[in-house]
């Protein structure tokens, strides 16, 4: 677990961004005026840095909150103990124009454009009724259940500056026979602590303060824990507040950590269930025995890509330098349930069985990228194990946990959906389509038991709850719950690819650097599709077909795909949110050129409004002739007049074969820190690992430190333990530009898992900065204040200039009614009545230097006031950023004289 690039990549980002400028000699930029609520100030005790104040409170959620100049994004921002201010400690260079603030996908800054119109006007349709599943495992088992606690000594890791608790709540089966499954739960990020009943008393500390209560968020699931107890589980829900109050700094926002933590628990229970019995805490020894070769992992939010670490790190263990587990894997995960998960590295492990829920009014994570651990699965390993998708219409993010529900935690709670007027969708007691707290936290025990009775019991009358066979469970009450997957009996007939032959069609890329080639072109902040979230750059074998209303699109694989045994052709598509009924007629080619049409199928839009996220593919079935060996090609007519799209089509049949995981290779990125050097071209290359017996391909990321810009190719992986060659070249030179990274990320392509998926170059700046001087300025009253700041050499990067006023040395200061009023407004977010000094005001006016340019002009434009005052005065102390944001340093002081 590294920290070298966390503000350089956000993996769970498009890393694409405008070029820099061309370099100019000599520009003279004005002075720039940053957005309201930017400063480059510091927060909470940090040094001066790249700084956003929000008016209003944002609680910690999982999603990332980054620092974006137009489409270029600057670096993930680390947030203050008061939870309005996020400063970014380092990022890219460039130009500071149209700031913006993004959490999970949605833009949250004051100038964050107002949706233009609803997707739906009234209550959206939920399509036809679903029939109920023969056997419903939300309904509670035989056994009564005991409850209780532990509390370890905390644990130490790596990075963290304090301990992290290893504390947890059992419930347990009483009288249940013989060794029971292990049910392990993972909270997500949340506030840590709080010392009143509103939100102003929350804080993401830890250990949290004197006069201050921990949120006990590893109580949240007690519901879903009674349910498994009661059906024969022992349950343990753990808490991870240490590293939700610190992950941020990690490049993978804590994934690494949490699987460490996953796996120091189950170490214990292995203990528990064996020799150490003796030793272990009371409600441990009061439950049966756990069989730890049957462990099943449930994780809400960032504790799902915790959980999903924890798989893989479990099969394919990581280089001991990054792990902070060191103990044998004396335990086997059967399967996960993921709620609202983060998959920041969309590095899922394609053996292990996975249903994951997506919230269709998810306000934390709202771009539904856990559904990655469905579609980045796909073709990676064998394709036996079932990955499912559950979108549940009306969920939230948080009510799923008790402890994050307003009226049930025992501290400040909200609903993370927001809008400023009420959505038909997704507004609490205006939609009726919203579920209740009650019914969400039903609907999530009833699918974690769900997944628990088909991954560990094997139970495959569960299957068709998970596996888009369009069926309900009657305990989950009035929620509708869509359902997709991937896997299990499923052989494929179409995966998009560029090999693929399309007529009266087009492939088009879910991740695009181009709008005319991509799937979706988005204009909201929000909204979008799942199934298009971006990793850190094109991909070119992420593609879907696009289909056109009333044309028919004839699609042939290279060669012709077997579907002996299959009953059924399986398709997922895309129509948009709130689309009527549309029909899909289908009609299949076997490998000798006979076409049988299979019938029509319709899709129904998923619910949706411009605040969800609703591009989401359903699953269609159509019955295949049993004499039907292989399918050469694909027609399918669109009847309706709107868009469509193909994410996949399957051969289908009924089962779900035990997982044999294969032994894949496993790719960790790491590290590598050089000097610059005053000349020549040097190559290094970013250690990049990998070991296994198989062939394997992944894909990397490279991002250029000055244009942004992605070089993204796929690499080969030798079998055995070896190294992928990432080779970098650095041209030493006398200039100063800053520090550069080169980021690099991995993910994987087939036959391989990727674990540690963030690292680069990290090129240290060995030149001195310029120097900077400027000459006194005075001007008569009325007339602009103008100085020259000259370099003593140009610098490579931009650099950035920020003016702070400081008591002159000598007589009368200038003051804030002296300075043009708006002026004065836009570079210090005050009103400049009451007339006072600008020494202490909040003015920052700040001046970029393009690369290149050695002098820069800035001005003061100043008012007459017609009042005989004498000579007036002013000091700036002026501070140079690097070209990354990190510390000032103090380059020159600026005096000016107002003459009256």
């Amino acid at each position: 677990m590294r920290r070298i690039l966390a503000a350089a990549v956000v993996a769970s980002t498009l890393l694409l961004g405008t070029s820099a400028p061309a370099w100019a000699d000599p520009p003279e930029p004005a002075a720039s005026a940053l957005p309201p609520g930017w400063s480059l100030d510091g927060a909470g005790g940090k040094k001066q840095a790249l700084t956003w104040t929000s008016d209003r409170l944002i609680p910690p959620g999982d999603a990332a909150v980054e620092f974006w100049s137009g489409d270029r994004l600057l670096g993930r921002a680390e947030g203050a103990a008061d939870l309005r201010t996020f400063t970014l400690p380092q990022g890219r260079s460039g130009p500071l124009s149209d700031l913006q603030v993004r959490v999970g996908g949605k833009r949250v800054d004051a100038a964050a454009p107002k949706p233009a119109q609803r997707r739906a006007a009234s209550t959206p349709a939920t399509g036809p009724a679903q029939p109920a599943n023969p056997v419903d495992p939300g309904v509670k088992g035989p056994y009564a259940t005991t409850t209780g606690e532990y509390t370890l000594p905390g644990v130490h890791l790596s990075d963290y500056p304090v301990p992290v608790e290893m504390q947890a709540v059992v419930v347990a089966p009483t009288n249940a026979p013989g060794r029971r499954p292990l049910a392990l739960f993972l909270h997500g990020r949340h506030w840590t602590c709080f010392t009143g009943d509103d939100l102003d008393s929350i804080s993401l500390a830890w250990p949290c303060a004197t006069g201050s209560q921990a949120v006990p968020s590893y109580r949240g699931y007690l519901q879903a824990q009674q349910l498994l107890a009661s059906q024969g589980y022992v349950t343990v829900s753990i808490s991870a507040n240490g590293i939700n109050a610190y992950d941020n700094g990690d490049d993978d926002a804590g994934a690494q950590a949490r699987s460490s933590l996953v796996r120091m628990h189950l170490a214990h229970w292995a203990d528990w269930a064996g020799s150490g019995r003796r030793n272990a805490p009371a409600i441990v020894r009061k439950a049966p025995r756990a069989d730890l070769s049957k462990v099943f992992l449930m994780g809400h939010s960032r504790g799902g890509e915790g959980v999903s670490r924890a798989a893989l790190d479990s099969l394919t263990p990581p280089p001991a330098a990054q792990d902070d587990y060191h103990g044998r894997v004396r335990w086997t995960i059967r399967g996960l349930l993921l709620i609202g998960p983060t998959i920041f590295g969309q590095n899922p492990h394609p053996e292990v069985p996975s249903a994951t829920i997506l919230p269709g009014c998810d306000g934390d994570v709202s771009d539904l990228q856990g559904q990655l651990f469905i579609d980045a699965s796909r073709g990676i390993g064998a394709g036996r194990a079932l990955h499912s998708a559950l979108y549940v219409i009306g969920a939230n993010h948080n009510y799923f946990n008790t402890e994050w529900t307003p009226g049930q935690a025992i501290g400040p709670a909200t609903d993370d959906f927001g809008s400023e007027e009420p959505d038909p969708l997704c507004t609490p007691d205006f939609a009726p389509t919203r579920l209740t707290p009650q019914q969400e936290q039903t609907v999530g025990a009833t699918y974690i038991a769900t997944a628990a009775r088909l991954f560990v019991g094997g139970d495959d009358r569960a299957r068709p709850l998970l596996d888009g066979s369009g069926v309900r469970a009657r305990s989950a009450g009035p929620a509708r719950v869509l359902t997709h997957a991937i896997g299990a009996r499923r052989t494929p007939v179409i995966i998009p690819s560029q090999d693929l032959t399309v007529r009266n069609a087009k492939l088009c890329d879910q991740v695009a650097d181009q709008p005319e080639k991509a799937c979706l072109v988005n204009n909201s902040w929000v909204g979008g599709s799942p199934h298009f979230v971006a990793f850190a750059g094109p991909e070119p074998e992420r593609v879907a077909v696009a289909l056109t209303g009333g044309a028919t699109a004839t699609l042939r694989p290279a060669t012709a795909m077997p579907v002996t045994g299959s009953k059924a052709l399986a398709l997922r598509l895309i129509v948009p949110p709130n689309a009527p009924a549309t029909s899909f007629a289908v009609t299949v080619t076997d490998g000798r050129g006979r076409r049988t049409s299979l019938g029509s199928t319709t899709v129904t839009g998923v619910p949706g409004t411009e605040l969800t996220t609703s591009y989401w593919a359903q699953e269609v079935r159509l019955p295949l002739p049993r004499s039907l060996r292989t399918i050469a090609g694909l027609e399918i007519t669109p009847q309706g007049s709107g868009p469509a799209w193909l994410i996949d089509a399957w051969g289908w049949q009924p089962g779900s074969p035990a997982p044999r995981p294969a032994a894949l290779d496993r790719v960790d990125v790491g590290g590598l820190t050089v000097d610059e050097g005053d000349a020549g071209s040097t190559t290094y290359s970013v250690p990049v690992v990998s070991r296994g017996r198989l062939k394997a391909k992944v894909r990397l990321f490279l991002s250029d430190p000055v244009t942004g810009d992605i070089r993204s190719w796929v690499a080969a992986v030798k079998p055995g333990a070896s190294r992928v060659p990432v080779p970098i070249s650095v041209v030493g030179n006398t200039t100063y530009g800053g520090d550069q990274r080169y980021p690099l990320a991995a993910k994987a392509v087939s036959n391989a898992v990727v674990g540690d998926y963030i690292g680069g170059l990290h090129v240290r700046e060995d030149d001195p900065v310029p120097t900077v001087t400027v000459a006194p300025a005075t001007a008569a009253e009325g007339s602009p204040l103008t100085w020259t700041l000259h370099l003593s050499a140009p610098a490579d990067s931009y650099l950035y200039l920020l003016l702070q006023p400081e008591a002159p040395a000598t007589g009368p200061e200038l003051s804030s009614t002296d300075v043009d009023p708006e002026w004065f407004q836009n570079n210090s977010g005050e009103d400049p009545e009451p007339s006072r000094p600008l020494s202490g005001t909040g003015l920052q006016p700040f001046v970029e230097i393009e690369p290149g340019t050695t002098s820069v002009e800035f001005a003061v434009p100043t008012v007459a006031d017609g009042v005989a005052e004498g000579a007036e005065h002013v000091r700036f102390q002026v501070l140079l950023y690097p070209p990354d944001f990190s510390d000032p340093i103090p380059v020159a002081v600026a005096d000016g004289t107002l003459a009256d």
